[in-house]
């Protein structure tokens, strides 16, 4: 137990809405952050959070955080490729990983066994494809020409190619990507996260090796169980199984921010679609900003959540002809800068009254200012939505590592009920007067050929 202590930089207790016991949060003194959740029942979740994505690569290396995640499955010294899955899986577990502009991170849900025997196995092979991953040659398979494919082993390269491939047949993937790289033109965020084809079918296994080096390490990595486990034992099994090699400080990136939008940027593209598709997007708060990013929350709710918000009622339910046959809002947070967007499905030779149908409602938020009745029934759902993320031991291993990586504390996901109560009209009046300037819109259009 004293060992253990020594360990110890930190320790931090956190209240969170609807778990019965406090949060607990350590920082060892390796840079290591472990966070135990208590949620009574026999499912555990263990899963960590690595403070990396596409906001760390370049030109030279789009998508590797992307392949790094799809390799990190592939074996290590200690257990061949495969070997990993077809335990866990054996044990009734669900183990996936996925990747995102500002982390990737790796989760398994499982029964914890009798005397939490199927959890500590789990805890062991979690570590060790962590910190071991052995990124073998023959998984990863031959570099070749993306232009000029002959591929006679298909493996993981061929693999993620054909994630990329596939995105071609899908429209709304499309507009969102044409939108983002409107959006950004210097910050990171106006990569990828899947990369290209070109990168991915050559990209060396000593660059995968030394981008899993640089930030695969304690310092940059977070640990999170939910479940009803012992904490003390616990936080010892995870701090053995957690034994980093010594590895160089990680000096992390600051990144300039995107320079002001002064104008609007709009981009129009054709394919082999039957109907027109469209994305409005807007720059927001950076997620640590928590009263303005739920303020937008709130604002996302009112305008286009659900069949009872203004822009279906208004653009879908109440025109005898309507020319939109779906529509919608959502906000996307980021450590550096949310994005708000408006998308909609339409028909293709109504394009230039779809968007100034949309603009209307923009600038009708401050003609027809929202309501005490529509912020109540805002309020009521994303408090609905918060519940329903903490019913199961996954949804609040996730939300907390969101959190935990965008916002660089807890305090985020702790204080959101509290800084939802307070939101009033005018504060949602003020964040949309803000960051939905229509002069600061980015607009993407798909249209079928012709």
């Amino acid at each position: 137990m004293k060992e253990e202590l020594s360990q110890i930089l930190e320790k931090n207790e956190v209240i969170f809405p609807f778990l019965d016991m406090p949060v607990e949060v350590y920082k060892l003194k390796n840079g290591h952050t472990i966070v135990i959740a208590q949620k009574k029942g026999e499912l555990v979740n263990v899963s960590t959070w690595v403070k990396t994505g596409s906001i760390n690569e370049d030109d030279e290396i789009t998508g590797i955080s992307h392949f790094l995640e799809h390799l990190m499955f592939k074996g290590t010294p200690k257990h061949p490729a495969g070997e990993f899955d077809r335990i866990l899986e054996a044990r009734g577990a669900i183990v996936n990983a996925a990747t995102w502009k500002d982390y990737t991170f790796y989760y398994v849900t499982l029964p914890k066994g009798e005397n939490d025997e199927y959890f500590k196995e789990a805890l062991d092979l979690h570590a060790d494809m962590m910190l071991n991953a052995g990124l073998p040659e023959e998984e990863i398979g031959p570099a070749f020409d993306f232009n000029n494919p002959e591929v006679t082993e298909k493996r993981e390269r061929y693999v993620v190619i054909e994630e990329i491939r596939m995105r071609d047949d899908q429209p709304w993937t499309i507009t969102y990507d044409e939108l983002n790289n409107l959006m950004y033109t210097e910050h990171p965020y106006r990569r990828d996260v899947i990369g290209t084809g070109d990168v991915i079918a050559s990209v060396p296994r000593t660059t995968i090796v030394d981008y899993y080096k640089k930030w695969y390490t304690p310092e940059n990595m977070v640990t999170i169980v939910v479940g009803e486990v012992d904490s003390v034992k616990t936080l010892d099994e995870i701090r053995k199984n957690f034994a980093f090699k010594k590895s160089a400080s990680l000096v992390k990136p600051v990144y300039f921010p995107e320079p002001d939008q002064t104008q609007p940027r709009y981009m129009e593209k054709t394919g082999n679609y039957n109907t027109g598709f469209l994305m409005f997007g807007f720059h927001g708060p950076k997620a640590s900003n928590l009263k303005d990013s739920i303020s937008l929350d709130v604002l996302s709710i009112i305008l286009g959540e659900g069949n009872s918000s203004r822009l279906y009622q208004n653009l879908i339910e109440k025109p005898d002809k309507p020319v939109f046959n779906v529509v919608g809002t959502t906000q996307y947070q980021f450590k550096d800068g949310n994005t708000f967007f408006v998308q909609a499905n339409f028909r293709s030779d109504q394009k230039d009254k779809a968007k100034e149908l949309l603009r209307n409602e923009l600038r009708n938020i401050a003609d027809f200012p929202v309501s005490e009745g529509e912020l109540r029934k805002a309020k009521k759902k994303l408090k609905s939505n918060f519940a329903e993320e903490s019913e199961t031991v996954s949804e609040i291993g996730e939300s907390i590592g969101h959190y935990l990586t965008i916002c660089d504390n807890i305090t985020c996901y702790a204080e959101y009920l509290k800084v939802l109560d307070t939101i009033t009209v005018q504060d949602v009046l003020k964040t949309a007067g803000e960051y939905l300037d229509l002069n600061k819109v980015s607009i993407s259009v798909l249209l079928p050929e012709g």
